[in-house]
């Protein structure tokens, strides 16, 4: 789990970035997921933006893209989801204890 510091912390390191994922009508599904994980491993924080068509309220699908790709939600603020997975192998962000 994150605490609040390390949170703070990747909220602002998030600020600049765009969203590179948008969850729309069909929702989260398995390759979305699948491709969500391995963006995580090389970046390690991304955002995810749910549009305004998609049937899933953005608290579930923060869920379960978090659980799904096994990641820790930093944010969700409006309809941007902010995801931070540790990279194993290309480790970018320190974070503070």
């Amino acid at each position: 789990m994150l605490t609040g510091k390390q949170k703070r912390f990747l909220r602002a390191e998030a600020h600049h970035l765009n969203p590179i994922f948008q969850v729309g009508k069909g929702g989260v599904n398995e390759n979305m997921i699948q491709q969500i994980a391995d963006v995580l491993e090389v970046r390690e924080l991304i955002k995810v933006s749910v549009l305004q068509n998609c049937e899933e309220d953005r608290d579930s699908v923060s869920e379960a893209l978090s659980k799904g790709a096994k990641a820790e939600l930093v944010q969700v603020i409006g309809n941007t989801i902010v995801l931070y997975k540790e990279s194993k192998e290309n480790k970018q962000l320190k974070l503070p204890r």
